[in-house]
């Protein structure tokens, strides 16, 4: 067992802790697959709701990181089509997260990413821009993006339906989604220190400990991502984004 501030874990637990600081590192570096599996590993040692509060630091770490690398790749002109009705998003997921059936919440949003793919892969089957250059769907993508990222830190495969839809090249999708998540993520603090009090001086510094694996993580997402070819990183987006909604679908 260790005493880390008001935190008594064991040594199983620390390292879970260190893996789930590699995991988000590749993930915000463009292995979008590796995030799914830190999310449910840091509630298993600490719970949902408490593990959200501890998990948010660790993102943000990463999404420093990664927009360190990729700034100069991002596209702000799509932020801005989606960046304000992420924010909707971030509010309602504050009052209504307190109220939702976890179980319920993933299956719903299990469906929306489904759909969302559909509408996608349609779109480019039909050479048409109902997606990229449609407002409702850029707005219930923003919406849900907040909403999820705020509610269970889940966004991360609904910004990839909305940044796929764009036909980005893999360090535009990679550039543009760290500043989207560093954006998103800066604001969810206050309410997760002020209205859930899941951030306290002593999860922060456990965060902290977390860094060193957070760097190794970026690190060797940035190294796998140069050897990944343009076309076969956007059918592996696609296909970790479509395998993160069965994972939400059938988890129980």
């Amino acid at each position: 067992m260790m005493d880390l501030f008001n935190f008594t874990l064991t040594y199983q637990q620390v390292i879970i802790m260190a893996f789930v600081g590699v995991f988000v590192g590749m993930a915000k570096t463009g292995l979008h697959g590796t995030g799914m599996i830190a999310v449910p590993l840091l509630a298993i040692v600490f719970g949902g709701r408490a593990s959200s509060g501890l998990m948010l630091p660790i993102l943000i770490l990463g999404d420093l990181m990664a927009v360190y690398h990729y700034d100069a790749d991002a596209q702000w002109k799509h932020l801005k089509r989606v960046l304000p009705f992420a924010f909707v998003g971030v509010l309602l997921g504050t009052y209504l997260g307190i109220f939702i059936n976890d179980a319920i919440f993933r299956q719903i949003m299990a469906g929306i990413i489904f759909l969302s793919v559909g509408i996608m892969l349609w779109n480019e089957k039909q050479q048409s821009q109902v997606t990229s250059q449609n407002w409702p769907f850029n707005a219930g993508l923003g919406i849900a993006g907040g909403f999820t990222t705020m509610v269970g830190n889940l966004a991360g495969s609904v910004m990839a339906i909305y940044l796929l839809s764009l036909n980005l090249l893999k360090n535009e999708f990679i550039g543009t989604a760290a500043w989207f998540f560093l954006i998103i993520n800066l604001v969810k603090v206050p309410f997760h220190v002020y209205s859930w009090e899941t951030i306290t001086w002593d999860s922060l510094f456990l965060d902290l400990l977390v860094l060193p694996f957070i760097a190794l993580g970026a690190f060797l997402g940035i190294q796998i991502v140069k050897r990944i070819p343009e076309q076969i990183y956007r059918r592996f987006i696609l296909a970790m984004t479509i395998v993160a909604a069965l994972f939400m679908m059938f988890q129980s």
